[in-house]
C-alpha cells in the first residue's frame, strides 16, 4: 500500500512540476485531472490560440525505459476521446484549435513534446 501511495505523490508531483514548467513556457491551465468514463487528461492548458491536452509521465529512473515511451496508442487515444468530451461539454469542438503534447519527467530532467500526437 505504501508503495501505491508514493507512486501516487511522485505522479501528483510530476504533474505540478511540468504545470509550473509549462506556464513559464507561456501556457495558461485551463484545468487538471480531467476525468471521464473513458479516462483522465492530467493537463489541459492554453497555448496562444490552441487548447493543449497533456499526459505527464514520471519515471523516477530510465533502466525501464524513457516515461514519454511508456504512452503507446491505447493510452493515446483514450486521451483523444477524452479530449473530444472536454470539447463537446465546452462546446468548442469545431471552435477551436488544439492538440496533445507529452511531458516526461525523471528527477533530473523534463522533456516537452509539443503535437506528440495526433487524432487522426
Amino acid at each position: 500500500m505504501l508503495g501505491i501511495l508514493n507512486k501516487k505523490k511522485s505522479g501528483d508531483l510530476a504533474e505540478q512540476n511540468a504545470c509550473d514548467y509549462l506556464q513559464k513556457k507561456g501556457l495558461i491551465l485551463l484545468d487538471r485531472n480531467y476525468r471521464t468514463s473513458i479516462g483522465e487528461i492530467d493537463l489541459i492548458m492554453q497555448d496562444k490560440n490552441e487548447v493543449v491536452f497533456i499526459e505527464v509521465r514520471y519515471r523516477s529512473y530510465t533502466s525501464f525505459g524513457n516515461p514519454i515511451e511508456s504512452i503507446n496508442k491505447t493510452k493515446q487515444q483514450k486521451v483523444i476521446r477524452s479530449a473530444v468530451l472536454y470539447l463537446q461539454k465546452k462546446k468548442w469542438l469545431d471552435q477551436v484549435n488544439y492538440r496533445f503534447d507529452i511531458v516526461g519527467s525523471t528527477p533530473k530532467t523534463i522533456e516537452w513534446i509539443k503535437n506528440a500526437f495526433s487524432d487522426e
